[in-house]
C-alpha cells in the first residue's frame, strides 16, 4: 500500500493540488472573539484579512489538537502501512507536538513518521508536494523520508511585510524582534533560520525590499524550485515571479496565497519568497540566514541578533 502523506493547512497546498497528491491537510484554528473557524475551511482569504482590519481586538491562532491527529491517522490506518506526516517549525507552534501526541493516541499498528519541516507556508508546502510525488510512484518510505530530510536542509524562505505589527502581536516574532520598532515606517525582510524567524534588515521602500528580495532569491542558483506567497497583492506576486521565471523551471515555481492562519500574523501586504536549490556535494549545506548573511555582494545591514530564549 501506498505511503500517505499528511500536514498542517499552513503549507498553504490548494485543495485542487492536495486532492490530485492525495495530501490530507489538518487544518489550524483561527479565533475571533468567542468564534472559532478552522483554516482554510470555515474562513475564506478575503473574509480573514476583511476581519483583520475591521477587529480592533487582533485575533489568535491555534493549532490542531492531538485528538485532531489520532483521527487522521486511524482513518489513514485503513488504507495503509506507513503515514509521513510534516510540519510547520515546533519553534512557531505546537502542531508538531500536537502531531505527535496525536500518533501515540491513535494507538494504531501503522507506522507514523511525525516530521518537523523547520519552515512554514510553501517551505513545507514543497516538501509536503514532493513528498506525495514520491509516494505515488510507490517509493520506498525510507527512501521518502530521506528525501524530506535532505531537501529541508536546501529550503530558504525569506518575507517582506508593510509592518512587523502582527507578527509581534501573535508572539511569533522570534529573533526577528531586533527589527520591530527601530525604524519607523520601514519595510522589513526576514528569513527562517533554525526553525524561527531572524531579521536580514530593514529597507526605507517597498520597492528596495522587493528588489533585495529578489536579489536574495537569485543568489541561491541554481534553484530547483521556487513559490512566491502573497496575502493582499496578487499583481505584486504575479511580477515577482515573472522576475523569477528565467531562474526557474516553469513547471517548479508556483504562486500561492497566505493562509487565513499564518494571515493572522502576516496581515496584509506580506509577501513570502521561498526556493529551493541543491546543496554542492563536497560541503555541509548552511542555513538561509548563514549563506546570505555572508555574501557581500548583498551589502546587507548587520543586525545584532539577540540571545536565544
Amino acid at each position: 500500500m501506498p505511503v500517505k502523506i499528511v500536514t498542517d493547512s499552513t503549507a498553504d497546498i490548494s485543495p485542487e493540488i492536495a486532492k490530485e497528491l492525495g495530501i490530507v491537510i489538518v487544518p489550524e484554528y483561527v479565533i475571533f472573539g468567542d468564534k472559532t473557524f478552522r483554516d482554510g475551511i470555515d474562513l475564506t482569504y478575503d473574509e480573514l484579512y476583511e476581519k483583520l482590519l475591521k477587529n480592533q481586538k487582533p485575533p489568535s491562532t491555534s493549532q490542531p489538537t492531538p485528538a485532531d491527529f489520532a483521527k487522521v491517522y486511524q482513518q489513514l490506518a485503513t488504507e495503509t502501512d506507513e503515514i509521513i506526516s510534516i510540519h510547520l517549525s515546533g519553534k512557531l507552534s505546537g502542531t508538531y507536538s500536537s502531531a505527535l501526541q496525536g500518533k501515540k493516541q491513535a494507538n494504531t499498528r501503522c507506522n507514523i513518521t511525525v516530521i518537523d519541516s523547520h519552515s512554514v507556508t510553501m517551505g513545507l508546502g514543497m516538501v509536503a508536494i514532493s513528498a506525495a510525488k514520491s509516494a505515488l510512484l510507490n517509493e520506498n518510505p525510507v527512501k521518502i523520508i530521506d528525501k524530506i530530510k535532505d531537501e529541508i536542509k536546501n529550503i530558504h524562505l525569506f518575507a517582506t511585510f508593510d509592518t512587523l505589527k502582527y507578527l509581534a502581536l501573535g508572539g511569533r516574532i522570534g529573533r526577528a524582534r531586533a527589527l520591530f520598532g527601530s525604524i519607523l515606517n520601514v519595510k522589513p525582510i526576514i528569513t527562517m533560520h533554525d526553525g524561527e524567524f531572524t531579521p536580514v534588515g530593514n529597507f526605507r521602500t517597498r520597492t528596495k525590499a522587493l528588489d533585495k528580495l529578489f536579489e536574495i532569491s537569485q543568489s541561491f542558483v541554481p534553484i530547483q524550485e521556487a513559490a512566491i506567497i502573497y496575502s493582499t497583492t496578487p499583481d505584486e506576486a504575479n511580477s515577482f515571479r515573472d522576475r523569477l521565471r528565467p531562474l526557474v523551471n516553469r513547471d517548479f515555481l508556483h504562486v500561492a496565497r497566505l493562509g487565513p492562519a499564518l494571515g493572522v500574523h502576516g496581515g496584509p501586504g506580506t509577501l513570502v519568497a521561498v526556493v529551493r536549490n541543491t546543496a554542492s556535494e563536497d560541503k555541509q549545506p548552511e542555513s538561509s540566514s548563514q549563506s546570505v548573511l555572508k555574501k557581500p555582494s548583498l551589502h546587507l545591514p548587520k543586525i545584532k541578533l539577540p540571545s536565544h530564549r
